[in-house]
């Protein structure tokens, strides 16, 4: 996957990319009055709107459509930020050039459906608009890799990542579910793809933006999306997760902003020093991972001779309730020790029903003998 930074498709960039602006566009006073007052913060480059809306439920506002698209142009005329909108067709595609739209993005239920995500590829080549891929509604990191890989294979090259979350069945105080182990796994796949936070989207609450806009200034994220409209109280979609400009620039203001990197040789001496602790550490975990599948591999012997099956339900939950027992008492959480034990677990019953087809294969070959 080939991608540019931002510097390369944003003018005068400078980090993090803030990209503000409301859920929906819903009249041209609306719109304008927004961009009038996030145009005096300092840092937002990118001006945002719905203009059509995919809805889960018919009925309710999907968006004013094309004739939005004029509104934009007058923000990047007056206010001289560009302008970004979600598209999910190809004539959506179509209609946004036409009204010299800057970026686009593909929403997460687009990013669900290939063929979807194709067309819209096929649309966006060689126009040279940079285009945004937000992960797809269910936690599924192939399904948004490979909706980024549609995009890069058509030679746009102006691309980047949005991180909104993720819909979970557990109850959550968010929205949508961050679930930050996917996009860090993103970013360890593609350093150089930029990811954008959208943190309206995983808030759904506007309390919780800042919170969650902090969280990913310290994972390194590239830019941040939030929803931003003139009178919250009465926005005609999303109306909980938005914030007014005001609010906006107080929660810019708050963020604390980390670099990756330090200049100062003392920090960069002890950092050293415990990353080579951490490396003699995780080498002996591989060791001791080593030791505990050769025992079962040995367990697996056991249950074969006696015809047991590879998993057990019963040991496998009291195994877990002690493990987090003793986790909790070096000061581990619940699920940070659950999460580990359930990898080491289920390549463990892998290794078993491994060795168990291989003697039933072994076993069947003997008899047709």
């Amino acid at each position: 996957m080939i991608t540019m930074p931002l510097n390369k498709w944003i003018p005068n960039f400078r980090s993090p990319l803030v990209i503000a602006g409301p859920c929906s566009a819903e009249s041209e006073e609306q719109v304008l009055a927004t961009a009038h007052d996030i145009a005096k913060l300092e840092g937002v480059k990118v001006f945002r709107a719905g203009v059509w809306k995919p809805r889960t439920r018919p009925g309710t506002f999907e968006g004013v459509g094309e004739k939005a698209l004029p509104w934009l142009a007058k923000v990047k005329e007056q206010y001289g930020m560009l302008t970004s909108v979600e598209v999910a067709t190809p004539k959506h595609v179509e209609d946004s050039l036409k009204h010299g739209i800057d970026i686009m993005w593909i929403g997460a239920r687009t990013t669900v459906n290939p063929f979807a995500v194709s067309e819209l590829a096929e649309a966006l080549r060689g126009t040279g608009v940079p285009v945004m891929v937000k992960n797809p509604i269910n936690a599924d990191l192939g399904l948004w890799i490979g909706a980024l890989e549609r995009m890069s294979r058509m030679g746009i090259s102006k691309l980047a990542a949005i991180h909104r979350g993720f819909s979970i069945h557990e109850k959550s105080q968010y929205r949508n579910a961050p679930i930050w182990k996917i996009p860090i796994e993103l970013k360890s796949r593609y350093p150089e793809l930029p990811v954008i936070c959208d943190a309206s989207h995983i808030s759904g609450r506007r309390d919780l933006i800042e919170k969650v806009s902090q969280k990913a200034m310290d994972l390194d994220m590239e830019g941040l999306m939030i929803e931003t409209h003139i009178d919250p109280s009465v926005a005609l979609s999303d109306a909980a997760q938005q914030v007014t400009p005001k609010v906006l620039g107080e929660i810019l203001a708050n963020l604390d902003y980390k670099v990756p990197y330090s200049t100062d040789s003392g920090f960069e001496n002890e950092l050293e020093s415990l990353r080579a602790r951490i490396d003699r550490t995780d080498h002996e975990l591989l060791e001791l991972l080593h030791g505990r599948m050769k025992i079962v591999e040995k367990i697996a012997d056991a249950k074969i001779k006696s015809n047991i099956t590879a998993f057990q339900v019963t040991r496998m939950k009291e195994m877990m309730d002690e493990r987090v027992n003793v986790g909790e008492k070096f000061g581990l959480s619940k699920e940070y020790v659950m999460e580990l034990l359930r990898v080491i677990h289920e390549y463990s019953v892998k290794r078993q029903t491994d060795l168990m087809d291989r003697a039933h294969v072994e076993k069947s070959e003997g008899k047709e003998k």
